[in-house]
């Protein structure tokens, strides 16, 4: 019954790239702007953001379930997550910013909580820009039962 909005989580360290859909994700500062975003610990994605200590985070549209669903499965099953993804290097941080997401923050992490099966890392935005306005995604939407 709780209300989530979903986002991919994507991050680049050299040649290596991750993403992730995401809805444990919530604001946690004004000054500095701050984020704080639960990852799974066994997960690719959790492994390149510890390499390199940043990350995106790409607002989906409403009606983009299909993209939340590829991204959202495990990189062991699904290797090739970026195939037919447009996306281009973050300004900030390198991290891909996907260009069919409404909007995108980049991040860098200052603090971390282990939390259960997840870390959760708190961010500052570093960077952030609107691609288009539109109805952001959501949990309720999509009927997903868990993203994480």
């Amino acid at each position: 019954m709780l209300t989530y909005g979903l986002y991919a989580v994507t991050a680049r360290h050299g040649d290596e790239v991750a993403a992730m859909t995401a809805n444990f994700l919530t604001q946690s500062a004004f000054t500095p702007p701050m984020i704080a975003v639960a990852v799974e610990l066994d997960s690719k994605t959790h492994r390149v953001i510890e390499a390199c200590g940043q990350f995106a985070v790409n607002v989906f549209e409403s009606g983009q379930r299909e993209l939340a669903g590829q991204l959202g499965r495990k990189s062991i099953n699904k290797p090739d997550k970026f195939d037919d993804v447009p996306w281009s290097p973050g300004p900030a941080t390198g991290a891909p910013l996907l260009k069919d997401a409404l909007s995108w923050l980049e991040c860098q992490v200052r603090n971390k909580i282990e939390s259960g099966d997840h870390t959760v890392f708190v961010a500052e935005v570093v960077e952030a820009g609107v691609n288009r306005e539109g109805i952001p995604l959501t949990m309720t939407e999509t009927g997903f039962r868990h993203s994480g």
